[in-house]
């Protein structure tokens, strides 16, 4: 029956930064039969998906972009949504990738076919088959929620950032934002001065460290423009400052109090009231948690309509918010900063040689090979996978040593003649082994605090604990001792 079914030789899931940039350099690297699945209707990952006010990357736009298709022209340090959006479609245009791309078309189930050797993709437009499918769907696609009592009954407006209602006028409203993520720090300040009154539900104190955004110069863009040495120099410093949260992070934690000196003087500097700044201190060590790039941030909290509660949420009524403490505050509208789900929901329909699906695995304990492969999965590749993100680093560097690793792995594969890959169990276990071991002192264990960094059992949920060249050296060059290479 799957004869007559479309085949591919690589099918990519996902069109954002790591899709992408596999596109093109698999393209580079004599890969032309290959196809981009992107359920939305635009390419872009998070960056069309995300479109909150003030919504901005944390890392330099220098830094966090491709190095092979650097852009002089960056109007700010950090770049914003929509300049983000524009420089992907850009670089896809540029590199011919766009007539690869299939929008509007969602991964229903995908499994491997022991008996053909190939992946039965099943496809909101139908049924695809493909000799190496890749996942790099992103770790930041699936909005959280948080459980809250009697939410169903609420009659006002209510909405993740994620999912930004831009119909939906705020002005004048009683608004409650629930989470203060790096979602939240952004948009909190856009929507402060235009609503009625703000209502903050904050779980935990984020750090804030400053962010010393501004414009670009005209005489800065043209010189990076005609001097491109200068904008490997700006790449590189910023490599090296955004790197050195390593310390912290993997070295030794008491690395952390010259950030922490950093982020008491920026909050004594922005928040006056004493009982406030108690309220948005953080009880944890920097780097427990991902710290957070704001200047304007702690200003907004200040404001005189602005609440930030601590209290926790007992329940939500149709009118109002009621604290554990018993207060009843009237809300409108209800903004949920809380974050994502750790996995695409494509992992879900991800099912490997075994019967058992990406998300089954993962949940049992977070596994992959050097971020990039999984044992039991023949001809399947990832970005960003378990072990293969960084705390200290833009994820695109990451990105770009996962594309490397992978264009070689397969063309390592087509010159063997062979035609099936597949990482073994054991050298999956001993790196997952590995990355425990290196983690067990970690401030992201040790720290103090909860988050996505950690499985519900203490243990490393999938960051690399590593410098990132570490990482880079190990992916440079495809391993293949490490897999079974077969015909």
């Amino acid at each position: 029956m799957t004869d007559s079914i479309e085949h591919r030789n690589i099918v990519i899931l996902g069109a954002g930064f790591g899709g992408i940039g596999l596109a093109i350099k698999l393209r580079e690297a004599g890969f032309e039969d290959l196809a981009l699945l992107e359920r939305a209707s635009d390419l872009g990952g998070t960056w069309q998906a995300n479109t909150y006010p003030g919504c901005a990357c944390d890392v330099p736009s220098q830094l966090y972009s491709y190095s092979f298709a650097p852009n002089p022209d960056w109007s700010r340090t950090y770049g914003r949504q929509p300049e983000i959006l524009e420089y992907i479609r850009a670089v896809a245009t540029e590199h011919d990738v766009v007539r690869h791309i299939r929008l509007d078309t969602e991964v229903l189930d995908a499994r491997w076919d022991e008996e053909r050797s190939h992946w039965l993709i099943e496809t909101s437009r139908g049924p695809i088959t493909a000799d190496y499918f890749m996942a790099a769907a992103g770790i930041f696609a699936e909005a959280k929620y948080p459980d809250l009592p009697g939410l169903a009954t609420f009659e006002g407006k209510a909405f993740h950032s994620l999912h930004w209602d831009h119909s939906h006028d705020l002005t004048g409203e009683r608004v409650a934002v629930i989470g203060t993520g790096a979602s939240a720090v952004q948009f909190i300040p856009e929507i402060q001065p235009k609503v009625g009154r703000l209502t903050v539900f904050q779980r935990s104190a984020p750090w804030i460290v400053p962010r010393m955004d501004r414009r670009t110069l005209g005489m800065e863009r043209a010189v990076l423009r005609r001097i491109p040495l200068t904008q490997r120099l700006v790449r590189g410093t910023w490599y090296a400052l955004i790197e050195s949260f390593g310390l912290v992070g993997f070295v030794d934690n008491r690395f952390r109090h010259p950030f922490e000196t950093l982020g008491r003087i920026q909050l004594r500097r922005q928040i006056r009231d004493p009982g406030l700044r108690a309220k948005v201190t953080p009880d944890y060590m920097i780097g427990c948690k991902r710290a957070i790039f704001s200047d304007a941030y702690l200003p907004a909290l200040e404001r005189d309509n602005v609440e930030v509660v601590t209290d926790g949420i007992a329940e939500v009524r149709p009118h109002s918010v009621v604290t554990r403490a018993g207060v009843e505050i009237p809300v409108d509208t209800i903004v949920f900063g809380t974050g994502f789900e750790p996995l695409a929901a494509a992992f879900e329909h991800i099912t490997g040689r075994d019967g058992l699906s990406i998300a089954e695995l993962y949940r049992k304990q977070p596994r992959t090979y050097l971020g990039t492969a999984v044992a039991g999965f023949p001809n399947f590749f990832c970005t960003l996978g378990p072990f293969g993100a960084a705390g200290n680093q833009s994820a695109v560097y990451m990105i770009e040593s996962q594309i490397a690793y992978i264009v070689d792995a397969l063309t390592t594969v087509r010159d063997r003649g062979a035609r099936r890959v597949e990482v073994r169990a054991t050298r999956q276990d001993a790196f997952v082994a590995e990355m425990h071991r290196r983690s067990a002192a970690t401030v992201w264990l040790t720290g103090g605090c909860e988050t996505y960094y950690t499985t519900p059992d203490g243990g490393n949920a999938g960051l690399y604990p590593g410098w990132s060249f570490e990482y880079r050296r190990r992916t440079q060059q495809f391993d293949s001792d490490a897999y079974e290479v077969s015909a």
